[in-house]
């Protein structure tokens, strides 16, 4: 789909603490566990798949 967001992710480490980053705009929380920070990233990326007619939480459709 031609209207469909890239979502290219990274993460960026300011002092001991590590944000995971997408191209779509969205940032994690600040952690400092580099791991937890890349788990946050794969939670972004499975909701971005699911599209916005599911609950982000529960990964259900939207009624």
């Amino acid at each position: 789909m031609p209207d469909r967001v890239l979502h290219a992710i990274s993460t960026a480490e300011s002092g001991s603490f590590c944000t995971a980053r997408c191209s779509c705009g969205w940032r994690g929380p600040a952690r400092r566990a580099r791991s937890q920070a890349r788990t946050d990233a794969g939670r972004h990326l499975s909701e971005a798949e699911a599209g916005p007619d599911t609950d982000s939480k529960t990964g259900r459709p939207l009624e």
